[in-house]
């Protein structure tokens, strides 16, 4: 299909294998229906709305309600799913999109907190901070509190990242560990900071999003806006320093070439979107272009494919990776690289689908 955008491009080959009727309410599936809804709006398609509603619409009842959604279960994880909720309100004018959103803002009013003041990720993982949490909740939150003037709100969302941010960094590499357990109960959190052992190129790659799409929505005279750029420019200073050759990045981020260690496209493909729209928005210097573009490039030769209808498919991605839990996830180094790489992965190819956008508008 030459001519055509790659972001519509696999945003149009995921809509082949993703039809009504599939949609989980969860953050994976409203992270790649997200994005396909960015690829068409910035490229004029009219095509992919009409799917995104199909696949959300069969989800979201008249009053609100969500299917399969459990408020008691206060994991934020299925808060991301919601924010594809605004635009579909705002071209649809149904009210029950709108409401729905207020019902997953409804969970974080009473999402229990560390005492930092930084959100628990879930009820199950008590004193607990993921950086996946930040992202989880972040944008949304910043979203619903500027369309109700929600001054407070906005400033909790700042707050929450500058925490976790001053919580989480390792001094030496200015990387970000995984997780942190304020209780210290967990076994792979450390004795003495709390802190998880490694560095997850995919968790830092959800908090350095979370930091820069949260700025999309908070007010240009907030305070805060100077003190999210400074993380911004910190963070992708450090995570930087770790680039592969290849463009790539590795799963656990500090490792390099150690034995097992693989180049993982989720975690390089929210970095190269990191680092092109910060430099689009000026967050960054125009240094980080080249890098981003790198990495894309690095995605592209070895783990993109195309096969014989046309359809692409992304490999590489990390299916997943956590901490504790049953089976009980240690955290170790052998944890991390043990995890399943798959193919199509939304994790990953949602984030792909959003690097592709921004190199799709960057003068190079």
């Amino acid at each position: 299909m030459p001519g055509i955008p790659l972001s519509l491009r696999m945003a149009r080959s995921v809509e082949r294998r993703y039809r009504p009727g599939m949609m989980k309410w969860h953050y994976e599936h409203g992270l790649v229906l997200f994005a396909s809804l960015k690829a068409a709006d910035f490229h004029g398609d009219d095509s992919i709305y009409p799917w995104v509603y199909s696949m959300y619409s069969p989800m979201i009842d008249g009053d609100g309600s969500i299917k399969t959604y459990r408020k008691g279960e206060y994991n934020l994880d299925q808060i991301n799913a919601g924010r594809a909720l605004f635009p579909l309100y705002d071209r649809s004018g149904e009210e029950r999109f709108i409401k729905a959103a207020s019902l997953l803002r409804e969970q974080l009013e009473t999402q229990p907190r560390c005492k930092c003041g930084v959100y628990w990720h879930k009820e199950i993982y008590p004193w607990q901070i993921w950086l996946d949490g930040l992202y989880m909740e972040g944008p949304f939150n910043m979203e619903w509190a500027v369309r109700h003037g929600d001054k407070a709100e906005m400033d909790d969302v700042v707050s929450q990242l500058k925490t976790t941010y001053g919580t989480m960094k390792d001094s030496s590499t200015g990387l970000l560990y995984h997780c942190y357990d304020e209780s210290r109960g967990m076994k792979w959190s450390d004795d003495r900071t709390g802190l998880s052992q490694h560095f997850w190129s995919r968790s830092i790659g959800w908090f350095l999003m979370a930091s820069i799409d949260v700025l999309d929505y908070l007010p240009q005279d907030h305070a805060g806006r100077e003190d999210i750029i400074r993380i911004i420019k910190e963070l992708s200073s450090s995570v930087l320093a770790f680039q592969d050759e290849s463009g790539m990045w590795y799963q656990v981020t500090d490792e390099g070439g150690r034995q097992g260690n693989y180049l993982e496209t989720s975690g390089t493909s929210m970095f190269s979107y990191s680092f092109f729209k910060g430099t689009r928005l000026g967050y960054l210097d125009r240094s980080f272009v080249e890098p981003a573009r790198k990495a894309l490039e690095g995605m592209k030769e070895r783990y993109l494919s195309e096969d014989v209808s046309g359809e692409l498919h992304l490999g590489g991605i990390c299916s997943v990776a956590g901490l504790g839990g049953n089976p009980y996830r240690d955290g170790t180094f052998r944890y991390y690289i043990s995890e399943k790489v798959v193919q199509d992965d939304f994790k990953g190819v949602g984030p792909f689908i959003l690097a592709c956008i921004e190199a799709e508008q960057i003068d190079f």
